[in-house]
């Protein structure tokens, strides 16, 4: 074959390779590109995110400018203004119980969505790690001091009542004893599966004020007793972590979810937690957790 001809042989090779790259990268760009569902759940995930983390944030003031400061004062008996029977003088254990319940469950609602951003922890590993141990160690006290108060104190609402906020305590323990562990043994990726569910958890308090402020905007207080014994606050004891914690795994296993109409009843189940955290937020800032917080402003 004459040099001609060879060079004419590869130029038409070199064509067609050429060729095949772009129609390559077309139909990658095709059949590839940005699954739709799956942006939109992340999209959620963060929407919902951001609600809880201002939400809870507020909360976590009004603890501070209710609880806490009521404590600083020397007036912790306003406390059953807000919840009736949290403090009881002839009882000190339940008293330091529950206060440490509180300054913990404070700073865990401001930490816990610094713990959670994934640019946060790569930008500052170490910073993570000590807010984390932090983080943990919050956790594990106020599991165990809302359980040493309902030992020594009881509930308002009797059994049902002690066993569902037994149960939560008990879990937010387990739960921190994990993430820790996981940690520790560097599986990262179980790690940060229970650090969301610890999250769940300890936004729990915040969110029983949140669902009883729902339930009389919406409702009015039906099935609600002023003992905290009618058929919606038996209901609510399991109600403000059980929905937190299936929440954490649709977040958990979000990118395993497969199929449009897995990946649309995940939107779905997000946005609506959202939008009823909105509605939640505003009536409790209005009545209640704004007054305390001006007060101390």
């Amino acid at each position: 074959m004459s040099e001609a001809g060879r060079s004419l042989d590869l130029s038409l090779h070199s064509l067609r390779e050429t060729s095949l790259r772009k129609s390559g990268r077309k139909s990658g760009r095709k059949s590839g590109g940005p699954d739709r569902g799956a942006v939109a759940l992340r999209w959620a995930v963060r929407l919902l995110a951001c609600v809880v983390w201002v939400s809870s944030g507020i909360f976590g003031l009004y603890i501070l400018a209710f609880y806490v400061r009521n404590a600083v004062d020397g007036t912790p008996g306003a406390w059953n203004r807000a919840l009736p029977h949290l403090y009881d003088a002839s009882r000190p254990a339940g008293n330091i119980g529950i206060g440490l319940h509180f300054v913990t469950g404070a700073l865990l609602l401001v930490m816990g969505p610094l713990q959670l951003m994934g640019g946060v922890r790569r930008a500052w590993p170490g910073f993570h790690r000590w807010v984390g141990r932090v983080y943990v160690g919050a956790s594990m006290l106020a599991g165990l001091g809302g359980l040493i108060f309902i030992a020594v104190q009881g509930t308002i609402g009797g059994p049902v009542m002690s066993l569902g906020f037994g149960l939560y305590g008990a879990l937010m323990v387990v739960a921190a004893a994990q993430t820790i562990r996981h940690a520790m043994a560097r599986r990262f990726e179980t790690h940060r599966a229970w650090a969301i569910r610890l999250f769940a958890l300890t936004i729990g308090s915040w969110l029983y004020r949140m669902d009883y402020g729902l339930w009389v905007a919406l409702a009015n207080e039906v099935g609600h007793a002023h003992d905290f014994r009618g058929p919606f606050d038996r209901i609510m004891v399991f109600f403000f972590y059980v929905p937190n914690l299936l929440l954490a795994e649709i977040i958990v296993r979000g990118g395993r979810l497969r199929g449009k109409a897995a990946q649309a009843f995940g939107v779905a189940t997000l946005g609506a937690a959202s939008a009823l955290l909105l509605i939640g937020t505003y009536y409790f800032t209005l009545r209640h957790w704004g007054p305390p917080i001006a007060a101390l402003i």
